[in-house]
């Protein structure tokens, strides 16, 4: 099953559940999609939405709710800050687990030592790793700021 069609089907199951929160989420996940395979079938190379995009566009919506969420808990707004954890909650389900911060640092660890980085100069070439190797497991942010943190040293 296309990561698509489990997206649908758990639209309609939340339909039939009626939880207006995550039929809120998953009609703004389908209209992204739907933006998606516009772009796709009018841009010089027509191709197919395939997991890979949706799975982009589901990092880009969790990357703006979670800055969403940063602002609410800074004005105390609670009730805002709950709608946007409830739909990261929801985006989150069709992605990779994203690995913890002592895994990411281990891996950082790992790549600085197998490509020979010795300063903030090789961070480019690190990180081209780290995309490689961990593309869906692991937060960009997260290991640019441990990239940064190690090759400073």
């Amino acid at each position: 099953m296309s990561l698509r069609e489990k997206i649908e089907t758990d639209y309609k199951n939340a339909l039939k559940s009626k939880d207006k929160n995550k039929i809120s989420t998953y009609r703004l996940i389908l209209a992204g999609i739907k933006d998606l395979d516009i772009n796709n079938r009018s841009g010089a190379e027509k191709k197919e939405t395939d997991d890979e995009d949706i799975k982009k566009l589901l990092k880009k919506m969790i990357k703006q709710r979670s800055e969403s969420i940063e602002i609410y808990k800074k004005n105390n707004r609670t009730d805002l800050l709950e709608i946007e954890q409830g739909e990261v909650s929801v985006l989150s389900e069709y992605l990779p687990k994203q690995l913890s911060d002592e895994d990411t640092k281990k891996i950082c660890k790992e790549i600085i030592s197998s490509t020979g980085a010795t300063s903030i100069k090789d961070m480019g070439r690190v990180m081209g790793e780290i995309k490689k190797t961990h593309a869906d497991t692991i937060d960009y942010s997260k290991a640019g700021a441990l990239l940064k943190e190690l090759l400073n040293k």
